[in-house]
């Protein structure tokens, strides 16, 4: 008798939503003369782990220009609240197994390191049961601690998330003690086993998610663990057109 073969398959795909409140069109904006999208996806490609890399875009454009650098995309609704909504939509279009890893890959982070993508979807291939995954990192700029934009997180000894929160977890009580908390960022790559994903975007809107406008707060609350990985790997998200220059400076320190 043949046996199955329980190999789980890791793909990647990226949101890439054209319309944004702050830089419309930001997938398709240029980084030392290639469109950021182009970046991204390159980088993703040279993960060994990764089966496929599949760009999820609501936009013509965006999947036109994916293609003309051999890429992969899916074309999916414009209508999606969150990128996970999004994630979920194009997992289902490709039709990937329910138990396969389905791994987030911020379309505004242009400089990831490859490592990234290998630590956070290693613990679901190393535990059956762990429906998702993300990435954390300790805090080195001290102007992120207070920037809602920088998400902080609180976990187990054993990194399961408590908690995240846009404002600076823990509270120190007595800064007079002189002793300052480890403050930890959350980084926008998840992994999710598929099944549980369609699981996720099916849930009711968590109380905590609502006014801290953050999704994976929804599967705490519904009481789903969270592995966060502690990586050494920052990542520069884009965020505006002003920060197009400081990933360019970035690249053009490391080309020399």
């Amino acid at each position: 008798m043949k046996m199955q073969n329980s190999k789980r398959e890791v793909v990647a795909i990226i949101p890439a939503r054209y319309q944004s409140n702050r830089f419309a069109g930001k997938p398709l904006a240029l980084i030392a003369g290639k469109p950021m999208i182009q970046h991204v996806v390159e980088r993703a490609r040279k993960v060994e782990l990764l089966s496929r890399v599949v760009v999820a875009t609501d936009d013509i454009r965006i999947g036109q220009c994916v293609q003309s650098f051999g890429g992969e995309y899916v074309l999916t609704r414009s209508d999606h609240v969150s990128g996970s909504d999004r994630l979920a939509e194009a997992a289902e279009l490709l039709e990937i197994s329910e138990h396969d890893v389905v791994v987030n890959i911020q379309g505004d982070q242009p400089l990831f390191a490859a490592e990234v993508v290998e630590q956070v979807a290693r613990p679901l291939l190393d535990d059956p049961s762990l429906p998702m995954s993300t990435l954390i990192y300790r805090i080195t700029r001290p102007e992120e601690i207070n920037d809602p934009n920088h998400v902080k997180t609180v976990f187990t000894h054993e990194h399961y998330a408590l908690y995240f929160s846009r404002s600076p977890i823990p509270f120190q009580r007595n800064p007079e003690e002189g002793i300052s908390p480890t403050y930890y960022k959350h980084l926008g790559f998840y992994a999710y086993r598929k099944g549980f994903l369609l699981s996720f975007v099916a849930l009711p809107e968590g109380e905590w998610e609502r006014f801290e406008k953050l999704e994976q707060l929804r599967a705490l609350e519904y009481g789903y663990r969270i592995k966060v990985v502690l990586t050494e790997h920052d990542s520069i998200e884009v965020d505006t057109p002003e920060d197009l220059l400081r990933v360019e400076e970035f690249l053009a320190g490391s080309l020399r």
